[in-house]
């Protein structure tokens, strides 16, 4: 079974992580990450799980997680889950990526001004 993680649920599980990391506390992401999940999904995870508590399962996984790094807490979600026969997919790219790309774009868009400067300039010295 495929279950997928849309950008808006992978949004809210990092902010509720980062927060989680800065505080200590991850009763939120706890209940964060179970928020991302359908009813339906929480009901196909239970039941393919051992102890058929998906909230324990959270739990669980919270405990092995180093507690510093997102993306290490997405991979043991993939994995554990991937223990029990569902395939987890997670749409878009990770959150530093995006944001490399909007500093990039930044960066790019500041050039082409910079550039529209350097030809008006050009310009005002040949009509003189």
């Amino acid at each position: 079974m495929d279950i997928y993680l849309d950008r808006r649920a992978v949004r809210q599980i990092r902010l509720s992580a980062q927060e989680a990391i800065e505080e200590g506390d991850t009763e939120s992401l706890r209940e964060d990450i179970l928020e991302s999940f359908t009813e339906d999904q929480v009901e196909e995870i239970e039941r393919r799980l051992d102890n058929a508590d998906f909230f324990e399962f959270l739990t669980d996984i919270l405990d092995e997680w180093s507690g510093d790094d997102m993306d290490e807490l997405f991979e043991l979600l993939e994995t554990q889950l991937g223990e029990v026969g569902i395939d987890l997919k997670i749409d878009g790219k990770s959150e530093e990526e995006g944001e490399e790309e909007e500093e990039e774009e930044e960066e790019d868009d500041d050039d082409d001004v910079e550039e529209e400067d350097d030809e008006v300039e050009d310009e005002e010295f040949e009509d003189e």
